[in-house]
C-alpha cells in the first residue's frame, strides 16, 4: 500500500500580480491546475507563501489555492510574516501529520530578519522530542532551509547555518528516509548516510537557469521506499 503527497515552495505571492520580475500569481495557477488533476492524499507548502508577508497577499494565496480539494499543510519561510500567515493559514500550520505508516514531521528554520535559516536549540529539542515519540514506521523531515551546499549557483551562504547539529541529532533515527526543502528555487537530489535529501523548486521561478516551474510528487510505500516524481510546466 501507498500513500502520496505534492510540494510546493517558494510562491511568492505579492499585492500585486508581478514580483521578482514575473508573473507569481499565474505562474502558481498552471501549477495548481496541474495538482487538482492528480490523485494525492495531501499538498505541502515549504516556505515563502508570499513575498512582503501582507494580509492582503496571504488572501490573494488563499484564493488561488480554492480549487485544493486535498489536505492543505503549510510551514513558513524567511519572506514569510508569521502573525499574518496564522490570520490566514492557523488551521493548516503544522508540526507533523501522517500518511499510512509514514510520519512528516517539520522544522522551523526561519530567523527574524535574516535570509539564511538557523535551527535553535529550542527548536532541535523539540524536534529531537517529536522524533523520539513518533510510532511511525518511516519518516520524513520538512524545514525551508537547504540543509547541504546546493552544487549551483546558489549562494549556500543563505542555507541553514548549522546544519551539522542538526545531522548529529537526526543521525540518531534509522526511521527517518529522507529532509525536503525548498527556499533555493531549484529542483535537486542529494543523498547523505542512505538518507534521501530533496531540493523543491519553486512556483514562481528558479535560481539556476532553468526556466520551467514545477513541484515534487512523493509517493510513500509501506516498506519504506520513497519515490519522486519532479513535474515541470
Amino acid at each position: 500500500m501507498s500513500h502520496s503527497f505534492i510540494q510546493i515552495s517558494d510562491c511568492h505571492i505579492d499585492d500585486v500580480e508581478h514580483a521578482m520580475g514575473i508573473n507569481t500569481h499565474v505562474n502558481l495557477k498552471k501549477i495548481i491546475n496541474k495538482i487538482i488533476n492528480i490523485n494525492t492524499d495531501a499538498l505541502l507548502i515549504s516556505g515563502d507563501l508570499t513575498h512582503n508577508g501582507t494580509i492582503t497577499a496571504y488572501k490573494t494565496l488563499q484564493q488561488i489555492l480554492s480549487p485544493v480539494q486535498t489536505r492543505l499543510l503549510v510551514i513558513s519561510g524567511n519572506h514569510d510574516i508569521n502573525n499574518n500567515l496564522n490570520a490566514i493559514f492557523s488551521k493548516n500550520l503544522f508540526s507533523q501529520f501522517t500518511l499510512g505508516k509514514w510520519a512528516i514531521i517539520s522544522a522551523n528554520s526561519v530567523q527574524t530578519s535574516k535570509t539564511s535559516g538557523f535551527l535553535t536549540k529550542d527548536e532541535l529539542i523539540k524536534l529531537d522530542f517529536s522524533l523520539a515519540q513518533s510510532t511511525a514506521k518511516h519518516i520524513l523531515i520538512v524545514l525551508h532551509h537547504p540543509i547541504v551546499p546546493m552544487n549551483s549557483a546558489w549562494d549556500d551562504s543563505l542555507s541553514l547555518e548549522n546544519p551539522k547539529a542538526l545531522f548529529n541529532m537526526l543521525d540518531k533515527y534509522p526511521k527517518i528516509q529522507a529532509i525536503l526543502f525548498g527556499h533555493a528555487h531549484q529542483a535537486a537530489e542529494f543523498s547523505r548516510l542512505g538518507v534521501k535529501i530533496i531540493s523543491c523548486p519553486s512556483t514562481a521561478l528558479q535560481f539556476n537557469n532553468e526556466t520551467r516551474i514545477g513541484f515534487n510528487h512523493y509517493t510513500l510505500h509501506d516498506n519504506g521506499q520513497l519515490t519522486i516524481d519532479t513535474q515541470w510546466i
